[in-house]
């Protein structure tokens, strides 16, 4: 008897401690310049989400606990349209472990300002790959899908390519939907584009980049310090040739809005001539962000 009491507690338990799910994803929204709208509402609405993003399969591979993707979801509702509609902004930021360290590195941190959505309270929030019926559970989706695929780029060579591609899908798919931000004419910086950029081959040393910054230098650089900063320095020529080919590309911009304070602190721990070679290209491929990167030269020089 105890021993089929132990095949049935193990029969049970084995598949929760081998098939967790990919993310672990915290996600909160905010709605203090909605007024008169119902206050629970928006707490169901985040459980909803939670379980959407937290519960469901995204991919086929097994993910142990700690294995998990970490990532935060904060959705601002401006807006109210109507009793079940809203407007607002959504930001993703997801992070990676470093090799053999404690160093949890920033992958994404993009800010999308074209967040509209429908959500009807105690009514199931669904997902179809094939159709734009949600708007909601869409952009969701959409953005689990990309940060699958900047993860798995950061693992392995375009190894987020089946993910990108199921992005693209619910892009595609959603071409006909009245909210914005799916849209090529809508903006030059959107879903669409995000996309566009990652899955045009003239772009496709940015990927390139992801991959040596994250495997070849980040992972490295526990062991190998210097060997591991070049290689990042390195993969920075990748931007640079994505730059000159077309400044105004978005995925430049997502890659320094996640990676600009994590440069400062790798290079001003270089060598003169190896900070200089970085600066030049910081300062002509993200001109913006020029003030920051004026750290890396003011520190202590070897």
């Amino acid at each position: 008897m105890k021993q089929l009491l132990f095949l049935i507690i193990t029969i049970l338990l084995f598949p929760v401690a081998t098939m967790a799910q990919e993310f672990r994803c915290n996600i909160s929204i905010s709605h203090e310049r909605i007024q008169a709208a119902n206050r629970n509402l928006f707490r169901t609405m985040q459980a909803d989400l939670y379980e959407f993003m937290n519960n469901r399969r995204w991919t086929e591979h097994t993910y142990t606990q700690n294995e998990r993707i970490e990532c935060n979801i904060f959705i601002r509702l401006e807006e109210q349209v109507s009793v079940d509609e809203f407007k607002g902004s959504i930001q993703i930021q997801a992070k990676r472990p470093v090799y053999n360290s404690s160093y949890e590195t920033t992958i994404l941190n993009i800010k999308d300002n074209d967040f509209h959505c429908k959500y009807v309270e105690f009514q199931p929030i669904e997902f179809n790959e094939t159709n734009n019926t949600d708007n909601l559970t869409n952009i969701i989706a959409y953005y689990a899908y990309v940060i699958l695929g900047f993860d798995y780029d950061t693992f392995s060579r375009e190894g987020g390519t089946p993910y990108f591609e199921k992005a693209q899908a619910i892009v595609n798919n959603s071409q006909n939907a009245r909210e914005k931000g799916w849209k090529a004419f809508e903006s030059e910086r959107n879903r669409y584009w995000l996309m566009e950029n990652l899955m045009n081959r003239s772009y496709s040393s940015m990927r390139e980049t992801y991959y040596t910054y994250h495997r070849q230098g980040l992972d490295m650089m526990s062991e190998r310090t210097e060997e591991g900063r070049a290689a990042i320095a390195e993969s920075l020529k990748g931007v640079q040739t994505v730059f000159r080919r077309r400044p105004s590309t978005y995925i430049l911009q997502v890659f320094f809005d996640a990676k600009a304070d994590e440069l400062v602190n790798i290079f001003s721990k270089s060598y003169p001539d190896e900070r200089n070679r970085v600066m030049a290209i910081l300062n002509e491929v993200d001109p913006s962000n020029g003030s920051k990167y004026k750290k890396i030269t003011e520190s202590e020089s070897f």
